[in-house]
């Protein structure tokens, strides 16, 4: 499934709302500024209520220290959402993505994002929130563009009226 960071729809209000963590002597990670950036899927009609939490560093920027896979529903939910009996788990909770990238601190800062961030129900209820909000863009765009196709296609693809022919 694509992602797309929170930032790219909502820069001032991402700018504002990126949870961050500042850690000193916490088991696994050196010292410092942790981000937790906003990554959304952007297929229209997915339905997904999974984030990816990109972990960045003040001290490194730029590069990826984790991945994290944050789904929120049930995991009845997600069985039924990937029409799959046995993939409810993968979904559901906070995991390591496997297919995001990871360093060697990435399972500590996995914990990190628990102790911190998931322990706030009011950062969770923003992850869902901006959920909403990004998936509205999408959709809308979706449909902006799938008019715009259509009636493109009208004037240039579709059939014409032939003029009748008036005899003087």
């Amino acid at each position: 499934m694509p992602m797309a960071p929170f930032y790219e729809e909502f820069r001032d209000l991402a700018f504002k709302e990126t949870r961050s963590a500042t850690v000193r002597g916490f088991r696994g990670l050196p010292d410092g500024e942790y981000a937790f950036l906003e990554y959304y899927c952007n297929e229209p009609g997915c339905d997904c209520r999974r984030v990816h939490i990109v972990v960045i560093s003040r001290d490194t920027p730029g590069e990826i220290l984790a991945t994290i896979s944050y789904g929120w529903e049930s995991v009845e939910f997600y069985k039924k959402w990937a029409e799959d009996e046995s993939a409810g788990e993968d979904y559901r909770g906070p995991i390591l993505e496997p297919f995001g990238q990871q360093t060697k601190l990435a399972p500590h800062l996995l914990e990190l994002f628990k102790r911190v961030a998931l322990e706030d129900a009011r950062y969770v209820d923003r992850l869902r929130r901006h959920y909403r909000m990004f998936k509205q863009v999408i959709e809308d765009r979706h449909r902006l563009q799938s008019g715009r196709k259509r009636k493109s296609s009208k004037k240039s693809g579709g059939r014409r009226k032939k003029k009748k022919s008036r005899k003087r």
